[in-house]
């Protein structure tokens, strides 16, 4: 099991940007694949981007695709989410989730499919 503790959100205003990260402990990350969810109050949780452990697949729904981008560094055990042109309703807490993968090297994309999850960050962005 591994240990996920996000960090780096906040309050910013509409068009702006911010850089979330996730520290991982417990395992080092080489062989897990990552993703950031995000969940409004009232809401489902949603997939906002995933990376496969080699760092070569990524997705991303159309809602942030063009302003966000998945990223990972092993030798930190550190996974980002660099958020651009933020708009309201993005609004929301933002979780990373880990799952080990040794051998489809797929980006997961269901919240169903990570064993793994940090408590959140939230993030508000302002109109």
């Amino acid at each position: 099991q591994v240990q996920l503790v996000e960090s780096g959100g906040g309050l910013v205003q509409a068009g702006g940007s911010l850089r979330l990260s996730c520290a991982a402990s417990g395992r080092t990350i080489g062989r897990y694949a990552l993703g950031w969810f995000r969940q409004a109050p009232g809401k489902e949780r949603d997939t906002v981007a995933s990376i496969s452990w080699s760092g070569g697949k990524t997705y991303y729904p159309d809602s942030v695709k063009g302003r966000f981008t998945i990223s990972r560094d092993n030798a930190k055990n550190t996974v980002y989410l660099q958020m651009n042109n933020l708009k309201p309703e993005d609004t929301a807490v933002y979780y990373c989730a880990a799952r080990s993968d040794y051998y489809s090297g797929i980006a997961y994309t269901d919240a169903s499919s990570y064993t793994d999850w940090g408590q959140g960050t939230q993030v508000t962005v302002s109109s």
